[in-house]
């Protein structure tokens, strides 16, 4: 798939919608695009679903974008240029997922729907009332539209 592909956006959804995590979904839509088998990337980001490890801190979807800036625009030899182009990104990154959906913090997030963000290890069973009153699937797609976005804005720099 093309980085530069609203199916990418679609695919973040759908795989959400498979039981995926948050992180896990927005990174496998971009998955074969950094040279990674969706497996490989789906086992790169398990860790970061429900505010990283179900502990509700900074929302996965938002983690898979910064996941995604490392790949993109991560530094490799301690370069402190490079280094701070990387952070400057997540930042924006950061800056334009908040500004969309009202936090950063998967407990906020929650929180703001009315819905109690446990901490529990124990995920909860993926139904229809599950999908039906939380907003993680328009974060999980928005998400992937600010990454989108963000790439074609600096496709050529």
């Amino acid at each position: 798939m093309d980085k530069f592909s609203e199916e990418n956006i679609a695919k973040a959804v759908e795989l959400f919608g498979k039981g995926y995590n948050c992180a896990q979904s927005v990174c496998a839509a971009w998955a074969g695009c950094y040279g990674l088998s969706e497996k490989q990337m789906l086992r790169v980001s398990s860790s970061f679903g429900a505010g990283i490890g179900r502990m509700r801190k900074t929302c996965g979807a938002a983690c898979g974008m910064f996941i995604l800036a490392g790949l993109e625009y991560g530094n490799v030899g301690g370069n402190a240029a490079d280094k701070q182009r990387n952070y400057e990104v997540v930042q924006e990154l950061a800056r334009r997922f908040t500004e969309r959906n009202g936090a950063l913090e998967c407990a906020d997030l929650l929180s703001g729907k009315g819905v109690r963000a446990s901490t529990d290890a124990r995920p909860e069973e993926r139904t229809q009332e599950y999908y039906r009153k939380r907003p993680c699937p328009k974060i999980v797609e928005e998400a992937a539209r600010i990454w989108l976005e963000f790439l074609k804005e600096n496709e050529q720099q």
